[in-house]
């Protein structure tokens, strides 16, 4: 699986020299240990990999009795897994550090020392569990690596052609063509209900099978449950009544989550600390409501008033209908076919945000609700920030006929406002000062 992450990973290696080590965050399955071991076969005269998941006694004993003296640690380390090391040629990989912090404590003295280069791998790496007894290394370059993202979902499937196309179409503002852009979204479809995680992505691209590749979904969601159960100490169940209400939230027209239909008495001050394990587990993308953008979006931030999409959408696909066989998940049928109905629309909205996310934007929306005079009533799907300014995002069905909010939003916020765009299942318009983008497109915001 070529992934984008192994660039900057060698970026790394080339600029900082052994100056820091990286870490590399993201859900569990999301193909990190894999990523790093590819960057360091390929990359480096020998590599050790120490997976802190598995750790053996002799090596736990190793970090636990020989870090005042370098050069026996690291002797009985290139013993214990038979692996000769050369200074500054090696690169030493911590995978699923977090399950052994003093480890992650160690880097800095690790970096200090300067004989090899260090690469980390983890989830949850924030969580105060996995934190609270060490100190942060500053030598540590922290990085996260999301779902497969539609380009390195199209070169998995042998096209490496496409993307560059598409990409100078939308810079020239200029259609595709009713036969590529057609073909594309065929793709882009596939994409949507396989989703990110690299192992059902290869499940896909062997067996062609949407059933198998379900099956491949259920046991990442199941692990992540097992996840929830067995780190989420304390408020497991908060953790999973949340998690488990993502699919049915989001099948509303009105995506903002609500945890009255949890508990009615349930107040986000009591889940706070659920949606930050979600969040934290990179399970989940939480969009907030920028409540002034017109000072910002993160200082405007309502952290009360959010959405909460899936971190990978074929996950969601399967989600939706986890207890369910497989043909009876009419997600499957009804986007292949297009016919993209309420239930769908929220994978359009959720792919959206996944891809926003892996382009580095934290996710805001804006949503204003005035009793008093309904006609000031406005949502806007997505706020990202664009050269100083705010460019507003709705996702729209192919189907639409006026987008009342937008035109709303850019009058009271005409001074702040960048382009405005839509993301809809058409090809590439620009109409009234506003660009309409395929949604496939959204990878280049």
């Amino acid at each position: 699986m070529k992934r984008k992450i192994y660039a900057r990973l060698l970026e790394w290696k080339e600029k900082d020299n052994g100056s820091c080590a990286i870490l590399l965050d993201g859900a569990r399955r999301v193909g990190k240990s894999y990523i790093a071991e590819q960057f360091a076969k390929n990359e480096y005269r020998s590599y050790l990999l120490i997976d802190f998941a598995h750790l053996p006694r002799e090596v736990k004993e190793i970090f636990e009795n020989d870090i005042n003296d370098f050069d026996l640690f690291f002797n009985k380390l290139s013993a214990y897994y038979r692996v000769m090391l050369y200074r500054r040629e090696s690169l030493i990989v911590f995978d699923e550090v977090q399950r052994y912090p003093a480890a992650r404590e160690l880097i800095k003295y690790l970096v200090a020392d300067g004989r090899y280069d260090y690469l980390e791998t983890g989830s949850l790496i924030s969580l105060r569990m996995n934190v609270e007894d060490i100190v942060i290394p500053s030598e540590e370059e922290h990085v996260e690596m999301f779902p497969m993202d539609f380009e390195e979902f199209l070169w998995a499937m042998g096209d490496e052609t496409t993307v560059p196309l598409l990409k100078q179409c939308y810079e020239e503002f200029r259609p595709l063509g009713q036969a590529l852009h057609r073909r594309v979204m065929n793709d882009f479809r596939q994409y949507m209900l396989v989703g990110g995680m690299p192992q059902a992505v290869d499940t896909y691209i062997r067996t062609k099978n949407f059933e198998e590749t379900d099956r491949i979904k259920k046991r990442i969601l199941t692990l992540y449950r097992e996840d929830i159960t067995k780190f989420a100490k304390g408020y497991e169940a908060k953790v999973l009544a949340v998690f488990d209400e993502i699919p049915s939230q989001l099948s509303k027209t009105e995506k903002k989550y609500k945890l009255s239909s949890i508990d009615k008495e349930a107040r986000f001050r009591d889940y706070e600390n659920t949606f930050m394990w979600l969040s934290e587990a990179m399970i989940v993308n939480n969009c907030y409501n920028a409540t002034d953008p017109s000072v910002g979006l993160s200082m405007s931030g309502e952290h009360s008033t959010r959405k909460c999409y899936m971190g990978d959408t074929g996950l969601l696909v399967t989600y939706s209908f986890m207890d369910d066989e497989f043909m009876d998940n009419e997600l499957y049928r009804d986007i292949l076919l297009d016919r993209l109905h309420v239930n769908e629309g929220m994978l359009m909205e959720n792919i959206v945000a996944q891809e926003l996310r892996a382009n580095g934007h934290r996710l805001f929306f804006y949503s204003r609700s005035d009793t008093d005079r309904r006609e000031n009533n406005m949502e806007i799907d997505f706020l990202i920030r664009h050269q100083r300014k705010i460019c507003p995002v709705e996702v729209k069905s192919g189907a639409y006929r006026k987008h009342s909010s937008l035109d709303k939003f850019r009058n009271k916020f005409s001074s702040k406002i960048g382009q405005p765009y839509i993301l809809y299942t058409k090809d590439i318009l620009v109409k009234e000062d506003v660009v309409h983008l395929p949604i496939y497109m959204t990878m280049f915001l």
